[in-house]
């Protein structure tokens, strides 16, 4: 069994989650986080991290989410491994109570800043 990352992630990505993984299970992509479900320990030290509850027991995901279950499988074999946590998007508070925002995930890779000279 695994933890899931839900919809509640998109568009915000607070990353206070990743500090507490002992197997660096999570992934990073451009407005949310996902959670490899072949690194997973399911040791839920995790959950309590996330100010938007985005993250659940696989057997928790309530059934208008259960595609998030294969998302983030899929996406975790496509993006990067994240370790250490980093700051919320800009608006993500704005963004923290709104529902119904799948259509707003961005499947691309995470935007990296340019070096500073």
């Amino acid at each position: 069994m695994t933890h899931v990352v839900l919809e509640a992630c998109i568009r915000c990505k607070y990353t206070d989650c990743v500090d507490v993984c002992p197997v660096d299970a999570f992934r990073e992509g451009p407005n949310m986080l996902v959670i490899d479900p072949d690194d997973c320990i399911d040791c839920a030290v995790c959950v309590p991290e996330c100010p938007v509850e985005a993250i659940v027991h696989e057997d928790d995901v309530p059934a208008r989410q259960l595609a998030f279950i294969r998302l983030n499988a899929e996406l975790a074999k496509q993006w990067p491994t994240i370790v250490r946590s980093k700051s919320a998007l800009p608006d993500a508070d704005q963004w923290a109570q709104v529902t119904d925002k799948l259509p707003y995930l961005d499947r691309g890779q995470p935007h990296r800043k340019a070096p500073q000279p």
